[in-house]
């Protein structure tokens, strides 16, 4: 079947139940540009159970979570208000505000920047030890890196269909880092002590003229260990049985690390490549919600995919809440186009060569001539980014269709122009707006511009409801972790054991 007769099968019902749902991370930073290492405010609720509200690896670091929405605009009003409350608090609390690059602020030394806490409970317990295990192992420098996940699903597809898209978005991923990335540049405090192969902008700023996404690269979130697994998304059955084999294969770096350090204080969860399903490193991941104790990789084979998590999208710093409508609106024709055209199984070759193409997408993009591997040859990045264009045009046309207006045509026809002129992308943008009135230095950049949303932010209208729904919601998040610490009947070490063994990763 061809595309058109794919796109022609998918009825409107089916297309108007596409649902959504937003994951931003942002680092808390001082007004001077350096990390805020206070512990996270206590009156934004607790991270472990708040439903909006978390930190991701570290204390200084939001994850900032939405519902799921069938709109947009409703999915975009929902990530905004979420924002507000947390500028409000931290507003009240002091001068802190959100970094706004996914790249971080200043850093401390390593060691200094907090991991994530969340109580005395074992699952508590068991997060900030796993972030340990990650500071040890990548170093934490690299987990301070943000950005915004976009989940998504179709109502009607199965395990196959799924993974199919899955293969051809990795495939075609360069296209999101050339259109969307945004962190050509670093704080020289990243890279500090380490080869890094970039160029010096100015004093405190690393970059790469032609980059469109560092995050994304090779100093972004990469693992060597990891890239010694090729696994495949093949089917179900692959993808869990490779992932199986990374959570119970002891790795020998990792051991020598140890499960506990000399003193009894634990260095990580376990000593296998993965210490839990979330280590894992990708563009995209199938997901399933889970159930209360139970492991992602059981809840995959127990019940099957229920939507796609999109992984590989920086945050948009000259916007205020890190992405538009508009760019979620081209992630739908996207994501339909993986879904739609031929998806033939990957192999090894083919995983090594989509490795490359995302390293050099992400370090040279924007350079003029770039050429990628596909299919055993080279081709253009431009000629093949344009051929995507063309065949996402009608899968717009499509989606204009039922939702009524043009606004998917548009930014089909956006992302065209913008490929056409690539001193127009963020990437190009962000180093043209740091060069010409920041002196080069990315720091003064994103502090500026996270001084300027913050100011936006404060001065959007905000009811006494809102404020106190928000409020209410923290408080019930603070009964609900310690009702879960009260709740917990064994020690650590026995909870931790029973969480880790195999028999937790098997379908039943």
């Amino acid at each position: 079947m061809t595309l058109a007769d794919r796109l022609r099968d998918l009825s409107a019902a089916r297309l108007l139940g596409i649902r959504r749902g937003i994951e931003k991370e942002s680092l808390r930073a001082q007004a001077s540009g350096a990390l805020a290492l206070t512990p996270h405010p206590a009156a934004l609720g607790s991270p472990l159970t708040h439903p909006h509200i978390t930190t991701d690896f570290s204390e200084s670091q939001l994850e900032l979570i939405t519902g799921v929405h069938a709109g947009v605009e409703d999915c975009l009003a929902e990530l905004t208000r979420i924002h507000q409350f947390v500028y409000r608090t931290l507003a009240a609390a002091g001068d802190e505000r959100l970094w706004v690059g996914s790249m971080p602020c200043g850093l401390p030394t390593d060691e200094t920047i907090p991991l994530g806490v969340y109580g005395s409970s074992n699952i508590g317990r068991a997060k900030s030890v796993y972030r340990m295990g990650l500071g040890q192992r990548y170093g934490r420098r690299m987990q301070t890196i943000s950005g915004i996940h976009y989940n998504w699903s179709l109502p009607g597809l199965g395990n196959d269909e799924y993974f199919a898209l899955i293969r051809n978005f990795r495939r075609h991923a360069f296209l999101l880092l050339q259109l969307f990335g945004a962190s050509p540049a670093v704080c020289a405090s990243f890279v500090a002590g380490r080869g890094h192969g970039l160029q010096t902008l100015s004093e405190n700023t690393r970059h790469l003229p032609h980059a469109t996404s560092l995050r994304m690269g090779r100093l972004g979130y990469q693992s060597e260990a990891q890239a010694t697994l090729a696994i495949s998304y093949n089917g179900m059955e692959s993808y869990t049985d490779s992932l199986h084999d990374a959570l119970t294969r002891p790795y020998p770096a990792y051991e020598k690390i140890g499960i506990r350090n000399l003193g009894g204080e634990y260095n990580q969860l376990a000593t296998a490549l993965l210490q839990i399903e979330n280590e894992f490193y990708g563009t995209i991941r199938p997901k399933r919600t889970i159930h209360s104790g139970e492991r992602p990789l059981h809840a995959l084979r127990e019940r099957g995919v229920e939507y796609v998590e999109v992984r590989c999208m920086d945050l948009d710093p000259f916007v205020p809440v890190g992405i538009t409508a508009d760019t979620m609106r081209f992630l739908d024709v996207f994501l339909l186009h993986c879904l739609l055209t031929d998806s033939p199984p990957d192999t090894p070759e083919e995983i090594a060569a989509l490795g490359r193409n995302q390293h050099h997408t992400a370090s040279h993009g924007r350079e003029p001539g770039l050429r990628l591997e596909r299919g055993g040859e080279t081709v253009l990045l431009t000629d093949w980014a344009a051929e995507l264009l063309q065949q996402c045009a009608p899968i717009a046309a499509a989606l204009d269709d039922v939702h009524g207006g043009s606004a998917y045509a548009d930014v089909v026809a956006a992302a065209q122009a913008g490929l056409g002129e690539p001193e127009t992308l963020p990437s190009a943008r962000v180093l043209s707006a740091m060069q010409r009135d920041f002196g080069g230095s990315y720091t003064a950049f994103i502090r500026a511009q996270s001084e300027q949303t913050r100011n936006r932010m404060l001065a959007l209208p905000w009811s006494a409801e809102q404020q106190a729904s928000f409020e209410a919601m923290a408080r019930a998040s603070v009964q609900k972790r310690r009702d879960i610490e009260a709740a917990d009947s064994v020690d650590f070490e026995s909870w931790r054991l029973a969480y880790l063994s195999e028999e937790t990763l098997a379908p039943r």
